[in-house]
């Protein structure tokens, strides 16, 4: 019969190329939840937890002409980023999310999250999980790590101070997974004029040979980290699963 990986991989490949012949990428057959947290420096401060509402997959090409335009910028290197758009990259794009903390009232709402000048926060984690589409199986944890840390993007953001651009700001962390696209505002205090950066939208990078990758545990044990009341409830789910 032959061994159980070759065939699935062998399944995998004629999908793929069934796929490219409809203009398709391998993430248009799967349905995606994703969550965001901010975490703070200070344990004793909760992490602000986001719901994504609707997860837009694209393929990478899409977005060929952003990505080059950090180049340009010399956010990062030309070889990496013709490293990362050589590869079978999907992009997950997150444009709108709602609150998960339960003392917090607010609905789905465009991003808007004051990103830089702050020196609270310590990291942004995404969370991601999914199903093939139709299914009705629960979510399951994508096997993959989607981690952006303060002094990483507060780099870049020093590195735009000078430039004039408003919009179309994007940052990337150092394993290019993960993709912030900023808003530049100005804030007029009574003594000067203060540069705030807005975090509009999120993207998360993925090799489509990953998104068959999954992990061990539910929804609820991978939030558990990021929101009190439910490590109250399950206060094992650390010692079984690490994000």
């Amino acid at each position: 019969m032959g061994d159980p990986n070759s065939r699935k991989k062998q399944a995998l490949n004629r999908l793929r190329a069934q796929l490219r012949k409809k203009k398709e990428s391998l993430a248009d057959q799967f349905d995606f939840k994703m969550y965001i947290a901010f975490v703070f420096k200070d344990k004793k401060k909760k992490s602000a937890l986001f719901e994504v509402s609707e997860v837009i997959p694209v393929m990478t090409n899409n977005y060929e002409e952003n990505i080059l335009k950090g180049v340009r910028d010399s956010s990062y290197s030309l070889e990496s980023s013709l490293e990362l758009l050589q590869k079978d990259v999907v992009q997950l794009h997150a444009p709108r999310y709602q609150s998960m903390r339960r003392d917090v009232i607010g609905c789905t709402q465009e991003m808007d999250f004051i990103l830089w000048p702050r020196n609270d926060i310590e990291k942004i984690v995404c969370l991601l999980f999914s199903r093939w589409k139709g299914s009705d199986e629960p979510f399951r944890p994508v096997q993959a790590k989607f981690e952006f840390h303060h002094g990483d993007y507060e780099k870049q953001f020093l590195h735009v101070l000078s430039r004039k651009d408003k919009t179309g700001i994007v940052v990337n962390n150092p394993n290019q997974s993960v993709f912030l696209f900023i808003d530049r505002q100005h804030l007029q205090t009574p003594k000067n004029k203060a540069t705030i950066f807005k975090l509009c939208s999120i993207c998360l990078y993925l090799p489509q040979e990953q998104l068959t990758h999954w992990t061990v545990g539910t929804i609820e044990d991978h939030l558990c980290p990021y929101m009190p009341e439910i490590q109250k409830k399950m206060d094992s789910c650390s010692e079984h699963y690490t994000l």
